[in-house]
């Protein structure tokens, strides 16, 4: 698509906006409804997609991707109407006879950038906000995934007015040109780098953003986990979509005395899991492209894997692998991985994982594995992390009544139910003031009346 067709699809997407359909319950309803029916239309589709893309198992595919987006938007269709509604608020006494009220605007024509580990949900969940919250969009799906960014583009065009809601294709040149343009609202989800120029892009316009980002999100294991179903849930939740997950496990601070135990039952969930050729598993996925299985296989040392280390670039498998007794200056630990590979990091105690995850960039997700209330408590008071689970990973996102986004390095702003629709929303004060009374106290001559004012607001 050419910048001059980018520029002339904004145009119309203004000039529609401007109309006032879209902000209606009613219109937004209904477009909520049409939304699922096409995703049921294109289920198949889909699924063949995401396998065409990066082999994903079809559980993961529904449960991640499409289950996900029927949940979403079944939530916002329950809720949608009163988010909507006003919100009456306290007024001062000062100003009676009055009422405060806020009230819900869509933000206009907004920019939605998915990226390729989660290509369908990623680009869908936010659209559902941007929805329900009565703006027109125009999305554009990575290209790094693209049977699904063709099932989508096919989706949108067959489904929406492209007034109302567009799909852009292309590479990085198209995704310029797309930040070329001034919108009301960019939702971005990928990496820090991409995420700096979008946010420099934005800038220039004064436009809000989204930055849904990364970075190393930790394991902390004390003695007092149960260890098996602990190994277990870390495991599933760092192996899941081969690892290219942006709240996976990162890494694993455990106790020294631990790690032994925690290497061994790695290996007998491993093989529950995935029997003993993870490579034949069909319940095992592919990395995304060429680029990303060479930095992740130059990543697997020579020494220290307690299971997996194997790959095959034909297919771009990498097996799923653990590394034992990393330390903080190993090149598993100066980037995100996003793959397959589990670097375990002996500490001596509770206190000194806590420490070890205060002294770096904060992540997207933190998980606490523990069965001490108190240990729980502590590291929750002292870290700062976009959000997490106690005894788990991943499953905190697939909570609609929790916002889900970064902090600080790993992201800015949040989504997911509500927080979707209140993303794409601005929030609009008014105060209604009445006729009847009109006290002179406020106009001038003012002459002492500032003594009369201290006593009533100090």
């Amino acid at each position: 698509m050419s910048t001059l067709t980018i520029a002339q699809l904004n145009s119309e997407q203004r000039d529609y906006f401007r109309l006032g359909s879209t902000r209606t319950y009613e219109f937004r309803l209904r477009q909520l409804r049409r939304l699922r029916g096409a995703v049921q239309k294109f289920e198949h589709q889909i699924l063949e997609a995401l396998y065409e893309d990066m082999a994903k198992p079809e559980f993961e595919a529904f449960a991640s991707e499409v289950g996900f987006i029927y949940e979403e938007i079944s939530f916002a269709e329950k809720h949608l109407k009163h988010w909507m509604g006003r919100t009456r608020v306290s007024t001062p006494m000062v100003h009676a006879i009055a009422k405060s009220e806020i009230i819900k605007e869509p933000r206009g024509v907004v920019l939605i950038i998915g990226p390729w580990n989660y290509p369908f949900q990623l680009v869908f969940s936010p659209l559902i906000g941007a929805i329900s919250a009565g703006n027109c969009s125009v999305l554009k799906p990575s290209e790094c995934s693209p049977a699904i960014a063709k099932v989508i583009s096919e989706l949108i065009a067959e489904t929406f007015d492209s007034q109302f809601i567009s799909c852009v294709t292309g590479d990085k040149e198209v995704a310029k040109a797309l930040l070329s343009e001034k919108w009301d609202y960019i939702f971005y989800t990928g990496g820090e780098r991409v995420g700096k120029i979008v946010m420099e892009s934005a800038s220039r316009f004064l436009t809000p953003v989204t930055l849904e980002l990364g970075g190393k999100s930790p394991c902390l294991v004390d003695s007092t986990a149960d260890l098996k179903t602990t190994v277990r849930r870390i495991l599933w939740g760092k192996f899941f979509n081969a690892g290219q997950t942006c709240v996976s496990p990162d890494y694993v601070l455990i106790q020294r005395e631990t790690q032994d135990a925690f290497c061994e039952l790695a290996q007998e969930v491993l093989r529950e899991f995935y029997g003993d050729s993870p490579q034949g598993s069909p319940d095992y996925g592919r990395i995304i492209n060429d680029v990303h299985f060479q930095r992740l296989a130059k990543l697997i040392p020579e020494a220290g894997c307690v299971v997996g280390g194997q790959t095959d670039e034909a297919t771009r498998f990498i097996a799923p692998t653990i590394v034992r007794d990393v330390a903080s200056s190993d090149p598993l630990m100066q980037e995100e991985i996003f793959g397959p590979i589990l670097p375990l990091i002996p500490v001596g105690d509770w206190n000194e994982a806590i420490e070890f995850v205060a002294a770096r960039p904060r992540p997207l997700a933190c998980y606490l594995f523990s069965s001490d209330e108190r240990r729980q408590n502590q590291a929750l008071g002292t870290l700062s992390f976009g959000g997490g689970c106690v005894n788990d990973t991943l499953v905190h996102l697939t909570n609609n009544h929790l916002p889900f986004g970064g902090t600080g390095t790993s992201g800015m702003g949040q989504y997911h139910g509500r927080h979707s629709f209140e993303t794409f929303s601005h929030s609009k004060s008014v105060m209604t003031r009445s006729f009847l009374v009109d006290p002179k106290l406020r106009y001038p001559p003012y002459g002492s009346r500032v003594s009369w004012l201290r006593k009533l607001l100090k």
